[in-house]
């Protein structure tokens, strides 16, 4: 039954919109519910399912078992793009998602989201877990259709235990692992919403790093002999099966497991366990040869009563959207670029299912068009830019891009031998295919969005370095300015950091600096803030902003993921229209070798 005002009005709306036609009131409440699972930087060959020789990952192995395994699934192989196609059935790109941070993985707030979709039919919606498609409000999952959301809206977390997540948009300390803490979540969702149709969301950060874990997942496979890292990796994936299984048997307790769709995939291919046991494939995460994109998806649902069975055609995350849409009879959206998988999943044999191309970008910036691959039910044509990890920090350089290099997928999985110059006519086919659809799903342009501030759904809000421009000599402390960095090297008074930032309501906005310095020397470095025609004059005296122990299980963690004890400084107010502006940190004077360690500037509308 629809039980509040709220839900009235959506399903009227519904109704109105051709989402759901008149007259299915009554059906409304016995409509499916939906539990998407997905995991991150978890491979096709961390499951035991696949083979591996270490993992046991029985839970989800009865799902993939016991409905309808998709074996030849692509995702984008990294982990933004990924989500943005899965929440709105199109390609990444046409969403203006195009990266992984410094907002190019936020989608356009115009996107219309699965959340959406659902929530306008009658359904309760929530963003559990890692979102990673916008930080600010109206990017965040609660600003693109889920009534409710718990996690985090960057790309990763540092600390696993006790960690401090976001309700919406509001802080809250949680006690214990965050993987059991998001299942948690998911468990009180589904008890509290029992009663009527849900989609959830459940997006595990785990086993992406830092890779920590608990002691008991962690012993299992050290006793193996494996090193700490592969050890903590594992026992992440372990650990993620047990909440699986406490899901379905959550399912089970509330008499929901007929009537609930759940689909489990991951969001791009493998990371510390693909040089130990990778399915065969080459290439791992931010390749775009087979290892890179092909992960699992498993879709299970007792009461459509499918025949389990294993579908060797070829889909994609642009496929979920659609094919959820279909089993719940809701209408797809014109828009979409994806299709429904309904047919493959209700027959073992499909002879009508058309031949596909599916296509796979790695952004890198706004302009390159490489690196890129096209996947035929038989053939891999793949154009690489070579870099540290995989391609993931090349220089945006379409030039140094490798030659065509095409794969026979049939008689050649691990992609050993490049038949390009055998076939010039499929790599001729193939790369036109693949240039005329970047020019389609690109032709909107791409650009990094301004940064939203003066909602009410998010304030304070706070702008994070990686998302802000900045003068040389500054530099990001851990690398290419991931999630949680922050900017240090700020030598000089004649380097400035800038936002592009966009004010939505009218008023009086409190400025204040996350900072911190080496030492707590009486010193002090005398700033100017401008925004617009205003500006604010601060001094920000030294002090100390120590590092914060985190539980790390491998060497490399405490150089790339590292958490402090920010100061927080009240800098001054301004008053200010709806706009565009630029706020700049301007150095003045310093009586310090570094102007400052600066880590966010949070904007309070008053």
């Amino acid at each position: 039954m629809i039980n509040s005002p709220i839900r009235s009005a959506m399903y009227f709306w519904a109704i109105v919109l051709g989402m759901i036609p008149w007259g299915m009131g009554n059906e409304l409440a016995i409509r499916p519910n939906v539990l998407i699972i997905i995991t991150d930087d978890q491979g096709y060959g961390d499951f035991s399912i696949h083979g591996n020789p270490y993992l046991k990952t029985p839970n989800i192995d009865a799902l993939g078992r016991g409905g309808v395994r998709f074996d030849r699934y692509f995702v984008n192989s990294f982990c933004a793009p990924t989500r943005a196609a899965l929440l709105t059935g199109r390609w990444p790109l046409r969403t203006g998602c195009h990266g992984v941070t410094h907002n190019r993985e936020a989608m356009r707030p115009s996107e219309l989201t699965i959340a959406e979709v659902f929530a306008a039919a009658g359904y309760t919606t929530t963003c559990i877990g890692k979102w990673h498609n916008g930080e600010q409000f109206p990017f965040t999952p609660t600003g693109q259709g889920f009534h409710e959301s718990f996690g985090f809206n960057n790309g990763h977390w540092n600390n696993y235990f006790d960690a401090t997540l976001l309700r919406n948009s509001q802080p809250e300390q949680t006690a214990g692992y965050i993987s059991n803490v998001l299942t948690d979540e998911a468990i009180r969702f589904i008890e509290a919403n029992r009663q009527n149709p849900f989609l959830c969301y459940l997006s595990f950060n785990a086993p992406h790093s830092p890779y920590q874990v608990p002691d008991d997942d962690f012993a299992k496979f050290k006793s193996l002999g494996l090193d700490d890292k592969l050890a903590a990796f594992y026992g992440m994936c372990a650990n993620i099966d047990d909440n699986v299984g406490r899901l379905l048997k959550s399912l089970e307790r509330f008499q929901l497991t007929e009537n609930t769709i759940v689909v489990f995939m991951t969001d791009n291919g493998g990371t510390a366990g693909v040089k130990t046991y990778n399915a065969g494939m080459r290439g791992g995460k931010t390749s775009v040869h087979e290892g890179g994109s092909r992960v699992p998806l498993f879709v299970h649902w007792p009461q459509a009563r499918w025949t389990p069975h294993v579908v060797g055609n070829i889909t994609s995350h642009i496929d979920v959207m659609p094919t959820l849409l279909d089993l719940c009879g809701l209408k797809n959206p014109d828009s979409l670029d994806g299709v429904s998988l309904r047919p493959l999943l209700e027959s073992v044999e499909v002879p009508t299912w058309p031949n596909r191309m599916l296509f796979t970008h790695n952004p890198i910036d706004e302009v390159n068009r490489y690196p890129g691959a096209v996947r035929t039910q038989r053939y891999r044509l793949v154009r690489e830019i070579r870099g540290p990890a995989g391609g993931s920090r090349a220089q945006a350089n379409d030039s140094s891009a490798s030659a065509w290099q095409l794969y026979d997928m049939k008689y050649d999985p691990g992609q050993k031998t490049n038949i390009s110059a055998e076939h010039p006519a499929i790599v001729t086919e193939l790369s036109r295919a693949y240039e005329a659809w970047f020019d389609d799903i690109s032709s909107a342009g791409l650009q990094r969005f301004a940064l939203p501030v003066g909602y009410a759904e998010h304030n304070p809000v706070e702008l994070h370095a990686p998302q802000a421009y900045f003068d040389s000599p500054l530099a990001f402390a851990s690398g290419p300015g991931y999630a949680n960095d922050w900017l240090t090297q700020w030598e000089t008074t004649n380097a400035k950091v800038w936002f592009d930032v966009e004010v939505m309501r009218p008023g009086t906005y409190e400025l204040e600096v996350a900072y911190g310095t080496d030492s707590a020397a009486v010193s002090e470095a005398a700033l100017k803030i401008t925004v617009g025609d205003q500006s604010i004059y601060a001094k920000l005296p030294s002090a100390l902003a120590p590092e914060i122990p985190l539980p790390h299980r491998d060497t490399d963690g405490p150089a790339r993921y590292r958490n402090r004890q920010w100061v927080n400084e009240i800098v001054g107010k301004v008053e200010l229209v709806p706009g565009k502006y630029l706020f700049t940190i301007e150095p003045l004077s310093k009586t310090r070798p570094q102007v400052m360690d600066f880590k966010h500037l949070k904007l309070r509308r008053l």
